[in-house]
């Protein structure tokens, strides 16, 4: 049955509000990463004061406040006249007449498929749950993906395949702190996610081991217990290679084998090569420290096993993600107390942004496009027939290489992503997004992806409105809103209320954050990610829920896999894996590996922090980091500009010599634009079953410049 669009009061589709007008202390969330940590929010002149939560704040949290009343933010639409034209104010009227015009347009020339939609793992769960609604049963279209697919997803697809069910850490944050050994791989937590550092702190005071794989001695590393170096890309022979001596030395707990896994009898087989010699030949781990980190997990009575985007971002992130699965399995960690592998979430609602509805092959719920009685239920949400809700369509990097070619889209709505510096092989996607007919990008800043917009339409701030995220450990959190966003700016709710009544939708899109996610509860219901008992008035109550939480006398799941896994028999699954080769291997004319990161004072693209000023004092530009042997005898000097290149491009960074880092690997932040860009040199090798890039690796070069060019 199909249901009209009620028609929106002029309150509520554009509401009237004042810079800055102050509503009241507000208790919320930080808009960045995933460990989402509280705050109170306190308006003060034209922005707000923020104070930390018990747990405290980086230094991202404590300057979230800056960009609410920055001159660099959007307040009024903005529109292109003709296809080189420069962009200029318009009215909300005409912008989104333009936008909703240009996707018709489109799609009365190539079909429903002729309009792509692109989402961010930072949106909030009404706002993901509502983009791929309004992608399904508005355009009709089947490309839609989001930039989380560059964050998550070889963590994701490994969990699913071992455990049946996806949700970055099943089990809470709190058992960091207890943790008799900790191993985290491909992790810089000091940097990215510095306040869980005090966990790990009194993990340590108590006594616990910390093992840290990483290329860098990052400052994670140097507070580590045992510190494995690895090259880049070797993570999975690490894992393996640990797994071989754990067989060897009698650490594999049988029982829990033999009662709660499958497909033992495979894995130790394909791991029976990959002995001590092996695995330090690959890797560069000498044979001792590999015994002494089996020791170390083998012996605590309570150990974790984190992955992050450095063991994922490769063209085989799934399968290392898997290698570690095997072994937590193996010594029985996964589903007990205290104990098990988990993912290190990173965007802010990275977790909640791919359960809902904006991943290519995803409905509402962790539910499957391709499952009928799947479609079937979000279809009867909606108000619409299940056969017209498209098929799976491409993944993030596929959907954006193939944006104005003869299949692929020739328009684009963007929300919440700056692909033009977070995209890998970055300078070919930008010539893609300049192909299209029509780019309609809704952002609070003027990203370098806006900058080439036809349409821009400027949005709320987290702390100008209302919503839920998801964090790391699937706890849904309540941000609540303590300011009225300024005049001429609207919220991303609006902006798909307003689209879809000009484009004829026939199912309504709420504006108030709580009724849209009421309808997100309903179309959740009975799915993987159940969410049908969270509700805003249980979240503002200060209960602690985690999914799934199937109605209100629930209490939430903090603990997934107590008793059984999420597989059909409720046994995990052993993936036998092994070391594929390099997707680009180093050669003469490209003789280093390039592996990419973050800093403390940066996030993500940018967009926002390079545009807070006391974050962009503190860091100012890329840079490359080269280890002493490395910079000798390329006769590079410390603070030298010089030209990093791969297959695909080149940089221009400034030279930082360091000994944290391998003599056969450089590093480059990736949070910068420009010719500073890190991603104009990494690679699009994609992981064959996450369709994740290869952030992580790539063969490069280092080339001084000349006097004239530094």
């Amino acid at each position: 049955m199909r249901v009209p669009l009620p028609l929106l009061s002029p309150t509520r589709a554009h509401p009237a509000s004042t810079s800055g007008s102050s509503l009241r202390s507000a208790q919320t969330h930080c808009p960045y990463c995933a460990l989402q940590c509280s705050m109170t929010l306190t308006p003060a002149g034209a922005g707000a004061e923020v104070e930390a939560g018990a747990g405290g704040l980086c230094r991202k949290g404590w300057t979230s406040a800056d960009l609410l009343a920055s001159p660099r933010r959007l307040t009024t639409p903005l529109v292109r006249d003709g296809r080189h034209g420069r962009l200029r104010p318009a009215s909300w009227d005409e912008a989104l007449d333009r936008a909703a015009a240009g996707f018709s347009r489109a799609q009365e020339l190539r079909g429903a498929d002729a309009v792509g939609v692109f989402g961010g793992g930072g949106l909030t769960n009404e706002k993901a749950y509502l983009l791929g609604k309004f992608a399904r049963a508005v355009l009709r279209t089947s490309q839609i993906d989001y930039n989380g697919r560059f964050c998550m997803s070889s963590a994701a697809a490994g969990a699913m395949r071992a455990f049946g069910l996806d949700r970055g850490m099943p089990f809470p944050l709190d058992d960091v702190d207890t943790a008799n050994c900790l191993l985290l791989v491909g992790s810089n937590l000091a940097e990215t996610m510095p306040p869980v550092m005090q966990r790990i702190t009194r993990q340590r005071e108590a006594g616990g081991s910390l093992i840290v794989v990483d290329p860098r001695k990052t400052p994670t590393a140097a507070v580590a217990t045992l510190h494995l170096q690895a090259q880049p890309g070797t993570d999975l022979m690490l894992a393996n290679g640990l797994l071989f001596l754990a067989i060897e030395l009698g650490h594999v707990d049988e029982d829990y084998v033999a009662s709660r896994t499958q497909g033992w009898v495979d894995v130790r087989r394909a791991v029976a090569g990959c002995w001590p010699a092996q695995v330090e030949r690959v890797t560069g781990v000498a044979e001792p420290a590999l015994r002494e980190a089996v020791r170390l997990l083998a012996e605590a009575d309570r150990a974790l096993i984190l992955t992050a985007r450095g063991a994922e971002q490769h063209a085989h992130g799934v399968d290392t993600v898997s290698s570690f699965i095997n072994l937590a399995l193996a010594l029985g960690l996964a589903g007990r107390p205290g104990s098990g592998w988990g993912c290190l979430t990173g965007q802010g609602n990275g977790q909640g942004g791919r359960e809902h509805g904006q991943k290519a092959d995803q409905l509402p719920g962790y539910r499957r496009l391709d499952d009928p009685a799947a479609r079937a239920h979000v279809a009867g949400v909606w108000g619409m027939d299940a056969d017209d809700l498209p098929s799976p369509g491409r993944s993030a990097y596929e959907l954006l290489d193939a944006l104005g070619t003869e299949d692929g889209p020739s328009a684009l709505l963007l929300m919440g992503s700056n692909p033009v510096v977070s995209a890998p092989r970055a300078a070919h996607v930008q010539s893609r997004l300049a192909a299209l007919d029509c780019l309609v990008v809704a952002d609070v800043v003027l990203s370098e992806t806006a900058e080439m917009a036809d349409v821009v339409l400027p949005v709320a701030q987290w702390a100008e409105e209302d919503g839920t995220t998801t964090d790391l450990q699937g706890r849904v959190l309540l941000r609540r809103r303590a300011l009225d966003p300024p005049v001429g700016v609207r919220t991303d709710l609006h902006v798909l209320a307003g689209l879809a009544e000009r484009l004829g939708a026939t199912t309504a899109f709420p504006v108030v954050p709580q009724e849209a996610f009421d309808e997100l509860r309903r179309a959740s219901a009975g799915g993987a990610a159940d969410y049908a008992g969270i509700s805003y008035g249980r979240l503002a109550a200060g209960e602690e829920l985690h999914w799934p939480c199937p109605d209100e006398d629930h209490p939430g799941t903090p603990r997934l896999f107590l008793d059984q896994f999420a597989t059909a028999d409720g046994r995990a699954r052993f993936v036998p894996v092994s070391q594929p080769p390099s997707a680009e291997p180093v050669d003469e004319t490209y003789p280093l590996l390039l592996t990419t990161g973050r800093v403390t004072a940066q996030y993500q693209s940018g967009a926002q922090t390079r545009r807070i000023d006391a974050l962009a004092s503190t860091a100012p530009a890329a840079f490359v980091e080269l280890h002493p042997f490395l910079a000798q005898r390329l006769e590079v000097s410390d603070g030298e500009r010089v030209r990093v290149s791969t297959r695909r491009g080149e940089a221009f960074v400034r030279a930082r010599i360091t000994d944290a880092i391998r003599p056969d690997t450089v590093f480059v932040p990736f949070h910068w634009a420009g010719r500073q860009r890190a991603n104009l040199l990494t690679s699009d090798a994609l992981d064959p079953v996450s369709r994740m890039p290869a952030f992580k690796v790539c063969a490069a070069r280092i080339d001084r410049l000349s006097e004239a060019a530094r």
